[in-house]
C-alpha cells in the first residue's frame, strides 16, 4: 500500500476483475467450464513448449496469464460514458484507442479501458471494451426519440459508488475499507438483472431496429456481456469446446494460426438466450438474447507499418472469400488466411528488422559478465547477443474482429447498412477526454526498455541508439 494509505489503483483494479469473474462465473455457468478448459489448455501448453514457458516468464506474462481477462459492455448516453470513465480511473484504466464498428452494421462506437504502463499490466491486464449506442443512427425518428427518454430516466450507477468516485478525485485516493466498498458497489453496474425496462411492445420495436439497441436501451444498465480468459492456443480451444457441451462459433477472429503469433485472435461460444420480465408482464415470459463467452489469444503489439500490413492482407482475404466468414465458408476463409498471410514473416528477427512489431529489450548475462557497450550501438548490442528483444504483448482490440464477434452472437442475419460514420471528436466530446493512441504506449515501453538497456551497459539514452520501428 502506497505511504499515503490509499490502495494502489492497481490493486483495485485486480480486486475489481477477481470479483467480476466471481460474479460472471454465477450468471453464467458456462463462463466456468470455459475457464476450466483454458486452464487446462495453458497448463499443456506450458508443459509441451518449455521455451514458451521461459518466454512468458522472462517478460512477466507468466504471471498474470490465469488472471487475465477482458470484458465487454455497451452504455447509452454521453453521460454515461463520461462517468463510467471516471469509474474506471479509479483502477487506474484510461482509454485507450477508438473504434468505429458502424461499417460492420453495429451503431455504435468505442474504446478500451485499460492499465497504460507495462508494469501497471502485469499486476493486471483486466481491461473493458466500452461502447456508447449512436441514436442518432436510428433513422425511425420516433423510435429514437422513445429510446432517448428510456435512456434519460434511468441511473446505472449506485449512490455509494458515485460518493466513492467523488472521494477519490477529492482526496487522490480510497483507502482499504473505501476499496473494498467501491468493487462492492461498482459491480451493481455491471450486473444482469432479469427485469427489462420497456414494454414488450417498445422491446419488440428496439429488436427490430437492431438488437445490440435493445440490449442497451432496455435494461436497467450495461450488464458485462462477456469476460474472457487469455488462451495460449485458441485453435485447440476452438477443438475442444463441444466436448465441453460448448457450441463455438464459426469462425476464430483475427490473423491465422502462426509460430509467432500475432495482434489478437478471438473466437466465442453462443450467446445465451435469458427469460425477461417486461414492465407490462407479470412475470419472465419473455427473452433476451446477447450474454456470451469468448477466448482470446495474444500476440505481438504491431508498429503502424506492421498494421498496415496487417490490414491489408485481412483486407484481401476477405475480398478473395466474396462474403461474409460463416459456418458455410469457414474452411475456405482459413484456406485463405493462411495463403494471404504468408507474405507476412513469421520470424520474429525478420519482423524485428523490418520494423514490423515492437519490443522489449534486455541485456543478456553474457553481454553483462563481458562489460560490453562502451562507446556501442544498440544494434551492436543485439547482433553480438549482448541483448536480446522479445514482443510486447499486444493489449488493445481489432475493430473487424470486435464487429464479426458481436453480429455473431447477437445473431443478427441481417445486416444494417450504416456506412461510415466514424467520428471521433464526437465520442472524446462525450467521454470528457481525448482517447490516448496506442502505438504511443507501445513506443514509449519499447522506448523505456531501451534505455534501461543501455543504462545497465554504461551508455547514454540517445534516441537513435537503437532499432526503432516506424
Amino acid at each position: 500500500m502506497p505511504a499515503s494509505g490509499f490502495v494502489s489503483p492497481d490493486a483495485i483494479r485486480a480486486q475489481f476483475s477477481r470479483a467480476m469473474s466471481d460474479m460472471y462465473k454465477q450468471e453464467v455457468p458456462l463462463y466456468g467450464t470455459l475457464l476450466e478448459l483454458v486452464a487446462a489448455t495453458n497448463e499443456a501448453v506450458l508443459a509441451e513448449q518449455p521455451a514458451v514457458a521461459q518466454a512468458l516468464r522472462r517478460s512477466g506474462e507468466l504471471q498474470r496469464l490465469g488472471a487475465e481477462r477482458h470484458g465487454a459492455i455497451r452504455v447509452g448516453t454521453a453521460e454515461e460514458l463520461a462517468t463510467v470513465a471516471r469509474l474506471f480511473a479509479v483502477m487506474g484504466m484510461q482509454p485507450v484507442g477508438y473504434y468505429d464498428l458502424t461499417p460492420a452494421g453495429v451503431p455504435v462506437h468505442s474504446t478500451a479501458f485499460r492499465a497504460v504502463h507495462e508494469a501497471s499490466l502485469q499486476v493486471s491486464p483486466f481491461r473493458v471494451f466500452t461502447s456508447l449506442l449512436r441514436l442518432e443512427l436510428i433513422a425511425n425518428a420516433e423510435l429514437r426519440d422513445t429510446a432517448a427518454q428510456i435512456l434519460a430516466r434511468r441511473q446505472i450507477f449506485t449512490p455509494g459508488a458515485l460518493a466513492l468516485i467523488e472521494q477519490h478525485e477529492t482526496a487522490g485516493g480510497l483507502d482499504p475499507a473505501q476499496a473494498d466498498e467501491f468493487v462492492r458497489q461498482a459491480l451493481e453496474t455491471f450486473r444482469w438483472h432479469h427485469e427489462a425496462t420497456v414494454t414488450s411492445a417498445q422491446y419488440r420495436a428496439l429488436h427490430e431496429q437492431h438488437r445490440l439497441v435493445a440490449d442497451v436501451v432496455a435494461f436497467k444498465g450495461p450488464h458485462i456481456n462477456h469476460l474472457t480468459p487469455r488462451s495460449l492456443d485458441i485453435d485447440r480451444i476452438q477443438q475442444g469446446m463441444p466436448a465441453k457441451g460448448i457450441v463455438p462459433k464459426a469462425v476464430i477472429e483475427g490473423p491465422p494460426p502462426r509460430r509467432h503469433p500475432i495482434l489478437l485472435r478471438q473466437t466465442s461460444f453462443k450467446a445465451l438466450q435469458e427469460q425477461v420480465a417486461f414492465t407490462d408482464q407479470r412475470s419472465a415470459e419473455g427473452s433476451h438474447t446477447a450474454r456470451f463467452g469468448e477466448i482470446e489469444q495474444r500476440g505481438a503489439a504491431l508498429t503502424p507499418a506492421g498494421r498496415a500490413l496487417y490490414d491489408r492482407l485481412l483486407a484481401t482475404s476477405r475480398e478473395a472469400l466474396a462474403g461474409v466468414p460463416s459456418e458455410g465458408n469457414a474452411s475456405d476463409y482459413m484456406r485463405l488466411l493462411g495463403e494471404h498471410f504468408s507474405e507476412f514473416p513469421d520470424n520474429l528477427e525478420h519482423m524485428h528488422n523490418q520494423g514490423l512489431a515492437w519490443f522489449r529489450y534486455r541485456p543478456t548475462e553474457r553481454g553483462l559478465a563481458a562489460a560490453a557497450g562502451h562507446g556501442r550501438t544498440l544494434d551492436a548490442l543485439v547482433r553480438d547477443g549482448h541483448v536480446v528483444f522479445e514482443p510486447i504483448v499486444y493489449e488493445d482490440f481489432l475493430p473487424v474482429s470486435a464487429a464479426g464477434i458481436f453480429q455473431s452472437n447477437l445473431g443478427d442475419d441481417a445486416q444494417n447498412e450504416y456506412g461510415q460514420n466514424a467520428n471521433q471528436a464526437e465520442f472524446e466530446a462525450a467521454l470528457g477526454r481525448a482517447v490516448i493512441d496506442e502505438m504511443s504506449l507501445y513506443q514509449a515501453t519499447q522506448q523505456r526498455s531501451i534505455e534501461q538497456c543501455l543504462q545497465r551497459f554504461g551508455l547514454p539514452a540517445a534516441p537513435e541508439a537503437g532499432s526503432m520501428p516506424s
